[in-house]
This record gives structure tokens, sequence and C-alpha cells, in this order.
């Protein structure tokens, strides 16, 4: 791709630090350097340089690289000046490079670019993103594999397998004299059965790779006064929300963000559930009933010292038939009963004790469990929910093709394999649209 303009961007987060990074990428920016910090430095060597204004008075000093096209992140030359960390500094330099010729960057068109240029695929682009946003180390470390190419090396190995087959298919249709029997003992069928496997395989570790992406959101729920709040606290290493004996200290829903075995987890402490007393605590169920409504998982927390069986079952009946929960029984340490996890069951049910920390390992086991996250596992390549839904489109058309192939219709076959392909072809971005691109890039910062 050819670009005409040059654009320019304010590569580090506002405010005040040690160091700010301006980045040019375009056909100008070496003509822009010229006026900025006066002659190019040495290729991919930084140079200590004064940074004017277009008045030629001085802005700052700092660090100038020159990239030279198209062995850059771009594939375009770009420019980086590296100086000093204060908003009004960066952003007059900002203003001179503007002045001097470059545009302001859309969000994400410097990763765009290097798409555009070949120098990235589609998932490695959406890949830097994902590893901007990682909000755990796991998920970072999945990020870094897919920047790396390891999800697009997978995708594209497989795109060969399907090409090679449909190149069989196509040579026995369009050369019968050769007396190819192409479908004889069900070769065919077999190759694209176990085709279908391996993308079943797939979209397994591709789930596990939107899960550290996205995270999930676990509300607390149950009864006043068993304990909700103080689970929270202990869940997130921290005191987030105020705990009190007196029942209905929780009025509103209450957010935090934490990490449990690796996964990132919004944990959602809500009003006890009751029949409200007055309109305040009415309003309070109400958003507590809202939040288990649109939450991923649920705990339902019961009192282990005063429960009777059964006890709580009204609740369950409520809003548990559509919803995965976990039961806790809080307060072992009231209770008597040994902490951990009971025998297996449905549901999952943990005994803890918020006080005591006991049992909490557990508990959190049963978390990763209950949202699909294979703990201890090597972390899987990140993905995107466009990513598995790509990938589900195409073994529905592979699940076709095996259909095909047992009825005998050789030209169906190869249809349905080329399908397949150019669902995986979303994925790498040898199949675009303008439509997937804006919506991909718009959501990158600026400078990116």
């Amino acid at each position: 791709m050819e670009t005409q303009d040059t654009i320019a961007a304010i590569a580090t987060p506002q405010g005040i630090g040690g160091i700010s990074v301006v980045r040019v990428s375009g056909p100008n920016a070496g003509a822009i350097a010229s006026q900025v910090i006066g002659p190019l430095p040495m290729p991919r060597q930084a140079s200590l340089r004064s940074f004017a204004g277009s008045d030629g008075h001085q802005i700052d000093e700092g660090l100038a690289i020159f990239f030279p096209g198209p062995g850059s992140f771009t594939g375009e030359d770009v420019l980086e000046l590296h100086g000093h960390g204060g908003p009004v500094l960066v952003g007059e330099v900002l203003q001179s490079i503007l002045n001097a010729g470059a545009r302001p960057a859309a969000p994400g068109e410097f990763s765009e670019r290097a798409f555009l240029n070949g120098r990235i695929d589609l998932a490695q682009a959406e890949g830097i993103a994902d590893l901007i946003n990682s909000a755990t180390v796991a998920a970072a470390r999945s990020a870094i594999r897919s920047l790396k190419g390891e999800f697009s090396e997978q995708i594209n190995a497989f795109n060969v397998v399907l090409t090679d087959l449909r190149v069989y298919i196509e040579a026995a249709i369009d050369f019968p004299e050769e007396e190819i029997d192409f479908l004889a003992e069900g070769a065919v069928e077999a190759r694209v059965c176990s085709a279908s496997q391996w993308l079943s395989d797939l979209k397994e570790g591709a789930s596990q790779g939107a899960l550290l992406a996205n995270g999930i959101r676990v509300v607390l729920a149950g009864r006043p006064n068993v304990g909700k709040s103080s689970l929270l606290n202990r869940l997130s290493t921290e005191d987030r929300v105020i705990v009190s004996d007196i029942a209905g200290t929780t009025r509103d829903v209450v957010t935090v963000s934490t990490e449990i075995e690796g996964l990132k987890v919004e944990l959602v402490d809500t009003a006890g559930l009751r029949d409200a007393e007055n309109a305040l605590e009415a309003e309070g169920v109400k958003r507590a009933r809202r939040a288990i409504e649109e939450a991923d998982l649920a705990l339902l927390v019961v009192d282990d010292a005063l429960e009777v069986e059964g006890a709580d079952g009204d609740l369950e009946n409520q809003w548990t038939a559509s919803l995965d929960y976990i039961l806790v029984r809080n307060k072992c340490d009231l209770s008597g009963h040994s902490s951990g996890m009971l025998e297996e069951g449905s549901p999952l049910t943990v005994r803890v004790s918020a006080k005591t920390g006991a049992g909490l390992g557990a508990l959190k086991g049963c978390i990763a469990r209950a949202a699909g996250y294979q703990v201890g596992a090597e972390p899987p390549i990140m993905a995107r929910q466009r990513h598995i839904q790509a990938i589900i489109r195409a073994r529905e058309h592979l699940v076709q093709a095996e259909r095909h192939a047992r009825q005998g219709h050789g030209e169906l076959i190869a249809e349905a394999l080329r399908l397949a392909q150019s669902c995986l072809g979303e994925i790498t971005g040898a199949v675009t649209t303008e439509e997937l691109l804006g919506s991909i890039f718009s959501s990158f910062c600026i400078g990116k």
C-alpha cells in the first residue's frame, strides 16, 4: 500500500512522566525530521538532538531514532522523538511536527498501516491491542503468542491442508480420464473428518484465549448477613466493601476487579435478597436481581452455621435455572465443618470461611472450572469472539463437506472446503472488508 500522507501522534499516555514519545510515519517523515531535528540520524541509532518549533526556537532535547521503510513497524519511514514527559512539552513537539506537514493519526492507524503494508497480519495486529489491554500475566503471555504470529501460523498451516485436499478433489473432477477414485474407501471423508476435529480443538483453545481477554463477571448473591461482602473482600485481597453485622448494610451493587487463577474477574457484591422493608432496600434488591441476570457466573452464598437443608431453595429456583452458579457455604469456622469442595454434584458446592480464608483456594478453583478455564495449562493463544465465530462457521462448512463426501458429490465437497478457507481467512486478514478493518482498528489507542 502506498500512502501519500504522513501521520503523527503521541505514543505515550497523557500526563507527567519520565519520557514521552512522538511517532511519525509516512513518506515525508525524513523531510519533517529535517525541519524539527536537523539532519537525519543514522538508521536505527539513537541520536541526541534538540527539538525545534516551527519558528526555530528549542522546545526540548531528547533522542531521535529513524527507521527507514520498508523495514519499520509500519513498512514506511518512521521517526520517533523521545523527550521529557511533560504534557506541554510533548504537545509542542507534536504541533511542530504537524506544522511541518504531518496530520494527526487516527486511533490504531500505525498498526493499520503495518497490516496494509504486509508487516503483520490481522490476528497479530489484534494481539498488539490485547497485549496493551492485558489485565493479568497469563493474558499478557497469551497476547504475546498471538503477536508473534503463532495463531496465524496454525491457521495458515491448516489452510495448506485444505488446499491440498481441494487440489486433489478438483483434479479428480477435471481429469476423469485418469480414473482417480477420490471417494474410494472413504479416504476423502476421513480427511475431512480429521480436519473438522482439528477445528474443534482450535475452537477450544481459542475459547480459552477469549476467556483470558474478556474475563468473567461473577455476582455474589444470597440473603442478608451471610457474608457476601466479607467474601468479596477476601477474594479481591482488599477491603473494598463495608462489612457489618447489621443486616442490609449493602444497599447498592459494588463491582471490584481482581485476578483469580490467572483469569480477570469482576466481582459484584449485591444487596441481600429478601422481602424489602422500605423503598431504599427494595431498590437495592431490584439492582441485585438485575446484576444476577447480567452475570456470567453466580456465587449463591449461604450461612453454613445456620442453614437448614433446602432453606435457600426458593432463592435458587428464582434465578439459577438459566445461570451457572456455585453454592458457597460460608462461615464454616462457626459451623465446625471442614472447608473445601464437597463431593462432586450439581451445583458445585464449596465450604469456606471468609473470616479465616479457609477454603478460598478451593473456591477459586471452582470459579475457574465453572467458567471453563483450564488452570495450569499452557497459556492459550489470545483470541477474540470474531475468531471463534469464524472457526465455528468454517467447521460448519466442513461438516457439510463430510455429508457431501458420503453422498459422492465431489464438486460440493470442493466448494464447502473453499468456503471454510474463506472463513479462516477472516481471522488473519486474507479476507477482509473495510467495515471489519474500521471496527478493529478504531478500538486501538492513538499512537499505536
